[in-house]
């Protein structure tokens, strides 16, 4: 048969997973299931949130004096820390199954520069949402997901369909999200370094929960739209599929981002308003732990079914 070939190397096909065929060596990759993915997401979590503690208790107790360039530079640095938490935890995690680091730091990279180069300028400059978003409570919901959720997730779903995804190094499914995370964090780095530019430098106890908020959100997300990626490569899926895998993926950024708003502003008290950056803090770390690992579990079913089918 003319199609009778790996679908990730082009070499003659000797197995078929989700109606596509796989030469041995990627076959043997396909099915492989990678606990250690599950263990960086969870370090990820604890990690930034022990990073946040950190910053916020020295903040509270060194109360540094910092303004003007130095302010901005220490901000500018906070913002790099959930994205370098990230690689370490990777780079140990995958000592044992290696992912080339180039690629990663390479898709990383992407992300931050199509964040820089089309998405902020698109948010801010073409379509002006910091004027209307917060009008009305339809108007931030519709917003967030059309405007803000839909350009974010397809930017970090192009930083890999069109870099690493054609490549004979994305070989398993999981792939899909270990790139479009990385993808994500190059994002929410930008995202942030933005944030500290445009307020001439942040007071760094409670900035840094916005910070690691950021990151965390849009990690998460951007693992959805990479299971979508990893099955679409490895399974014959329709037409449908990604643009499904994008909604999804937008639909939860903006419902978060306005959830979180709530949360913030409004905290949870029954007897008055609040402010409270701690439970945004809290909000994205059970969406992060809840949305990789389900996306995570469902690879491993995923695999298991094909496999059982064969």
């Amino acid at each position: 048969m003319p199609d009778q070939v790996c679908c990730v190397c082009g070499d003659p096909g000797v197995s078929m997973i989700g109606r596509r065929w796989f030469c041995e060596k990627h076959f043997q990759s396909a099915k492989r299931e990678r606990p250690h993915t599950w263990r960086t997401s969870i370090l990820l979590v604890v990690g930034l949130v022990v990073f946040v503690g950190i910053v916020y208790a020295l903040d509270l107790v060194l109360k540094p004096a910092l303004t003007g360039t130095g302010l901005i530079l220490a901000g500018v640095l906070l913002a790099l820390v959930p994205a370098f938490i990230w690689l370490v935890f990777f780079y140990f995690q995958d000592r044992l199954e290696p992912e080339p680091k180039g690629y990663i730091l390479g898709v990383f990279l992407l992300g931050a520069i199509l964040a820089s180069a089309v998405g902020i300028p698109l948010v801010d400059n073409f379509f002006h949402v910091s004027n209307w978003i917060f009008t009305d409570t339809a108007a931030t919901i519709l917003g967030s997901i059309l405007v803000v959720g839909f350009i974010q997730e397809f930017l970090k779903y192009a930083a890999v369909r069109y870099s690493v995804y054609p490549s004979a190094e994305f070989d398993e499914a999981t792939d899909g999200v270990i790139y479009a995370t990385a993808a994500g964090l190059g994002y929410a780095t930008v995202l942030n370094i933005q944030f500290v530019i445009a307020n001439g430098g942040v007071a760094l106890g409670s900035s840094v929960i916005r910070m690691v908020v950021v990151a965390l959100a849009q990690a998460s997300f951007a693992g959805i739209t990479g299971y979508f990626l990893g099955r679409a490569k490895f399974e014959k899926k329709a037409w449908w599929w990604m643009p499904a895998g994008l909604t999804l993926a937008a639909v939860g950024n903006g419902l978060f981002n306005w959830l979180r708003g709530i949360i913030v502003q409004r905290g949870i008290s029954l007897t008055a308003a609040s402010t409270n950056p701690w439970w945004g803090l809290v909000l994205a770390a059970v969406v992060a732990i809840i949305t990789l690992g389900m996306i995570l579990w469902l690879i491993r079913r995923n695999i298991r079914t094909a496999l059982a089918e064969k």
